[in-house]
This record gives C-alpha cells, structure tokens and sequence, in this order.
C-alpha cells in the first residue's frame, strides 16, 4: 500500500510539472507519461521563424494598464541593446533560442528580430467570456499576418477550452485569409490565459502554492502580480516554441501530437539545482523579496524558464 501511495503522490507531482509549462494544444496531462521515457530532440525538416518578426497581442477581457506594461515591457526586453539593461537580461535568454538556427546548416536564413508592433484590445468580452479552441484562432487572426507571432492573452474571468484542466496556454499556426504572391500562406499564434482566479497552483507557479507536490512557500512575484508573472512565464516559454517549431515540423522531442520544444522541455526549472517543487537558486531583490533570473527595460525583473540547449542536449538556466 505504501508503495501505492509513493507511485501515486510521483504520479501528481509529474502531471503539475508538465502542466507550468504545457505548450501544444493537442498535448493532454494524461499523455505526460513519455516523460518518463528517453526523447531525442530532433530537427523535422520544417521552416523556423526568421527575419523581422511583429509580435502582435490582442487583449481579450479586464487588463489594467499596469498589467499590459508588464508584458509589453517584456517582449520588449527580448530584443533589447540598452547598454543599461543589467545582467542575466532577458534578452540574454533570448539569444539562446540562436543555437537552434546554427544546427540548420544547410538553410541560408536572416536573423531573428522580433519586435512589438501592435496591441488590439478587445475589453468588451466580444466572443463571450468562454472560449473554444477556434474562437482563439478568430480573435489571434485580428493581428497582422505576415511574419507575425499573434499572441492572445485573456484576462481572469474568461474560462478556455482546456485551460486548467490540461494546460495553461498554447502555441500553433493557422491559414492566413491574406495571400502573398497569390499563394496562402500559415500565421503563428500564441494564447496564454491569466489563472490568479482560476488555477494560479497550477499555471502561476512558483508564485502560488502547488495544487500537487511539496508545498513550500510561494515566491514573491517579480511585479508584484501573480497573474501576470505567471502569464510572462507561460509566454516566455510559448515564444521560445513558436519560433523553434512555430508550424509543427520544426525541432521537437516526441510524438508531433504531443510535442515538448525548447522551454516545454524543460518544467519547472528556473535555476540551478532546481528539482521538483523547487524553482531553482534565484536572485532576490533586496527591497521587495521578489526571486527573479532576468532584467528588463526599465528597471523591470522577471521569472523566465530554463531553455533546453540543443548542443547540451541539458536545460540552460541564466543563474
């Protein structure tokens, strides 16, 4: 019985951690199991983003101008040359994502720069406050088309097919209705949800108890709002992903129904000597206890997963 009840308590404890950084829509938590098995990560043959990349959010629902700041500050951190930006910086850890691109020797491609470029907000609640899986790929096409990453984010109160129960946001294509030299052509998307109501022991953490798990204290979010902070690690991770493996064919380990990529192989790590119910050896800002790995523009400080280094084959932390 003892036995049992160990293999059932790793059983829950492996379903939260897949879940912090749950990446594919087609992913579910009773599929976390191949985690337990050896994954190649491998290069699939398929295009990577590249070139002047917008990143376009459309807010759906309740945000105040504080939170959007703290996203917006943070996909412009990720592209940031502020001399200065103190370090490990954000876009330190976004420079990671690189080694991807010098494994695909044999593709000529012009560098990555993402930048953002425009914020659509929706605060009337347009489809509703319950959303399926097509209504998000609707509201993600209100943002520009062509070498964009459209990126939804909704507020607390609106419920997402999936959300909680198997994930915490997500990241995939869709056709775009524009054609560019006659041709269709795919859009990558993002939809990160904010669970300080819904399911912040799930989706918020490190910043909230654990629904499974060792339950040691909560660490002080970085911008004092677990929500968002938890919304920038979701994001953070769903960026890396999308531009790794933004059409399903790019680099990935396991089955393409059930992908981990670059950060979503990696949960629960933040530092290192992370383990199971702990983020990892952190920073800490003297004044307000916050843990962070990560500067911003202006002064900002953020949480960011570790990312999986394809020349390691190990997870890489910024501290």
């Amino acid at each position: 019985m003892a036995s049992f009840g160990a293999s059932h308590f790793l059983l829950k404890l492996l379903l939260f951690v897949s879940l912090v950084h749950f990446s594919s829509a087609a992913r579910r938590l009773a599929e976390s199991d191949q985690a337990q098995q050896p994954l190649l990560f491998q290069y699939h043959n398929g295009p990577l983003l590249t070139g002047k990349i917008s990143v376009n959010i459309i807010w759906y629902g309740n945000f105040k101008p504080a939170q959007r700041a703290i996203v917006s500050d943070f996909i412009t951190s990720l592209s940031s040359t502020q001399p200065t930006t103190a370090q490990p910086s954000v876009a330190t850890w976004w420079k990671a994502t690189e080694k991807y691109y010098h494994l695909v020797k044999s593709k000529k491609t012009a560098p990555l720069a993402l930048s953002l470029v425009t914020q659509i907000s929706d605060e009337n609640y347009s489809l509703g406050k319950s959303l399926s899986n097509k209504q998000i790929v609707r509201l993600a096409s209100k943002g520009g088309q062509k070498d964009a990453i459209n990126v939804v984010l909704t507020s607390s109160d609106v419920a997402v097919e999936g959300f909680c129960s198997s994930r915490c946001g997500t990241h995939g294509s869709s056709m775009s209705a524009q054609k560019i030299n006659g041709k269709s052509s795919k859009f990558a998307y993002i939809w990160v949800g904010n669970s300080e109501t819904q399911c912040p022991g799930q989706c918020a953490w490190p910043f909230h108890q654990p629904i499974y798990g060792p339950q040691s204290p909560p660490l002080v979010a970085p911008n004092n709002d677990v929500g968002l902070d938890g919304m920038v690690i979701n994001l953070a991770s769903l960026l890396a992903g999308t531009v790794t493996n933004p059409f399903g064919n790019g680099y990935f380990q396991g089955p393409k129904e059930a992908p981990l990529d670059a950060a979503s192989a990696c949960p629960g790590v933040y530092g290192k000597g992370a383990y199971p119910g702990y983020a990892g050896d952190l920073l800490v800002d003297a004044t307000t206890g916050a843990s962070y790995n990560a500067h911003g523009v202006d002064g900002r400080i953020y949480l960011l997963p570790a990312l999986f280094d394809p020349s390691t084959s190990a997870c890489s932390t910024l501290v």
